[in-house]
C-alpha cells in the first residue's frame, strides 16, 4: 500500500514542486514507531535551504489535504536530499557523472558488497565505476541496492591535507 501512496503523491505533488522551482527527487511514506511519515526530498540549482522546505511543505499540505489520498494520519516532512543522496534514475547517473559515489550490492562481487568510486557511464544495465587504484569495475544495475554520492570521498581529500 505505501508503495501505491508513494506513487500517488509523486503523481499529485511533482508539477506543482517544479512550478515552483524545484526538482521533486523522491517520495517516501514509511511507518516508524506509532506513526506514518510522508517524505518528499526537494532540490533545485545552489540548494534547499529551510524557507524553501517551508514552502514546498504549504503548497503540498494544501493540495493532500484537498486530494485526500492518504486514509490514515500521518507527518509531512520537506527536505533537501542532502550531501549524500541516493542516485536511482538514468538522469542522476548522467547528472552526476565523475562524482565520487558509494555502491552497495545485495550479495558480494568481486569480494565484496561496497565500492566507493568515480561513476563513469550508466551502460545499460551496467553501472562502471573506476576505484582509487584505478581498476574500472562494472556492476550490474540488478545487483545494486543503493547509490550514493560519497561525502568520504568528497571529505576524505579535505580531511587529509588538514
Amino acid at each position: 500500500m505505501s508503495e501505491k501512496i508513494k506513487d500517488i503523491v509523486y503523481k499529485l505533488a511533482e508539477p506543482i514542486i517544479e512550478e515552483m522551482g524545484f526538482e521533486l527527487i523522491d517520495v517516501e511514506f514509511v511507518k516508524e514507531g506509532a506513526g506514518w511519515y510522508l517524505r518528499l526530498y526537494i532540490d533545485k540549482e545552489g540548494g534547499v535551504d529551510l524557507d524553501d522546505c517551508q514552502a514546498v511543505s504549504n503548497k503540498v499540505s494544501d493540495l493532500l489535504d484537498k486530494e485526500d489520498p492518504i486514509p490514515q494520519s500521518y507527518f509531512l516532512e520537506v527536505s533537501s536530499p542532502g550531501i549524500e543522496r541516493i542516485l536511482k534514475t538514468d538522469e542522476d547517473f548522467i547528472k552526476y557523472r565523475g562524482s565520487e559515489v558509494k555502491i552497495r550490492t545485495y550479495t558480494s562481487l568481486h569480494g565484496k558488497k561496497e565500492f566507493i568510486g568515480t561513476l563513469g557511464s550508466a551502460q545499460g544495465d551496467v553501472l562502471l565505476i573506476s576505484e582509487k587504484g584505478g581498476s574500472e569495475i562494472k556492476i550490474p544495475r540488478t545487483q545494486i541496492s543503493q547509490v550514493r554520492l560519497s561525502w568520504e570521498g568528497i571529505g576524505g581529500k579535505e580531511k587529509n591535507e588538514s
